[in-house]
């Protein structure tokens, strides 16, 4: 994986790391003791570290507590066999948290989720300007109804064409969510003719495109005998463009660093602004790619997937 980004870690990673941890036990999100102890062992708070390594303290408890929340929901909506109705149904009060809920209403949401939503979202508006809390608000939400059609897809066996994943999986990824946060971090906020400007939309989603896509390499070995199987590039251009394995992986990789080097044309274009919001924004996005891929090699969320897809390869030329 081609990287010309800066790779950073906050010299804050460890004591987030364990402060996020103890937010997600005492969240109730996940109970199961072995569930936690992975979730321990993949030490998400590297991830936050590496991914925004400019933030201060409070604001880098905030974006990696929301990396994790994502992580939490993901294991137990997305990457499991739950049926599209019931993500549906639970749509309604996650929703009403981002729009409507404050705080003072904690005590009436039940969904352990939704409540550990509640408390982003205001320490999302405590830290935002109010278009910044929009952004955020309106992206989460097009990331949960994605949730639905990657549900309806495991539960009719359906591998999605390559142009309705393409589109889909720029909102199932969440990437969008904790970008809206970038300029959060920065302390730069983007105005809204920045934020909407074509050429700020384009690098920002050739860097979406980049984080899914190599998550869909790197999450094969894992999933690639699971449930959610055939919610993954690689399935998709297997299956729709008749490439083998190796070569659909092949073909991801130079998508990918076809993908990097629009970044970095882009970023060259968008230095006629002159705004140092944008230039933030820019290096917020490149340290999401470099912190992702550092991250992604060292995390037991994903060696452990590759040690078992090696074992297993080793046992089939052994004949076992």
């Amino acid at each position: 994986m081609s990287c010309p980004f800066p790779s950073l870690i906050s010299p804050y990673a460890d004591q987030v790391n364990e402060e996020t941890f103890s937010w997600l036990v005492a969240s109730h999100m996940i109970d199961d003791p072995a569930e936690l102890d992975r979730y321990r062992e993949a030490c998400y708070g590297r991830l936050g570290a590496r991914t925004y390594p400019y933030a201060g303290n409070d604001m880098l408890r905030l974006v990696t507590d929301w990396c994790v929340w994502l992580f939490a929901f993901d294991d137990a909506f997305c990457e499991s066999d739950r049926r599209a109705a019931e993500i549906a149904r639970a749509l309604p009060q996650l929703l009403a948290v981002l729009d409507d809920l404050d705080p003072a209403d904690a005590a009436y949401v039940e969904n352990p989720f939704a409540r550990a939503m509640l408390d982003i979202k205001a320490r999302v508006s405590a830290a935002a300007d109010a278009d910044q809390l929009d952004r955020w608000r309106s992206v989460t939400k097009d990331y949960l109804f994605a949730q639905v059609w990657e549900a309806a897809n495991r539960e009719d066996a359906v591998v999605p064409t390559y142009g309705d994943y393409i589109f889909m999986r720029r909102r199932t990824g969440a990437m969008l969510t904790v970008f809206a946060l970038i300029d959060v971090a920065t302390g730069r906020p983007l105005t809204p003719g920045e934020w909407r400007h074509p050429d700020v939309r384009a690098i920002t989603e050739s860097a979406n495109d980049v984080v899914v896509w190599d998550n869909d390499l790197l999450s094969y070995p894992k999933e690639r005998t699971g449930v959610n199987s055939g919610n993954n590039l690689v399935s998709v251009l297997a299956r729709h463009r008749h490439r083998s394995i190796q070569h659909a992986m092949n073909q991801i990789g130079r998508m990918r660093d076809d993908a990097v080097q629009r970044m970095v044309d882009l970023r060259s274009a968008l230095e006629g602004l002159n705004s140092e919001a944008v230039a933030a924004y820019i290096r917020g996005l490149e340290h999401w790619i470099s912190g992702s891929i550092a991250y992604s090699l060292t995390s037991s969320r994903y060696t452990r997937a590759w040690q078992g897809a090696s074992a297993q390869r080793v046992m089939r030329h052994q004949g076992g």
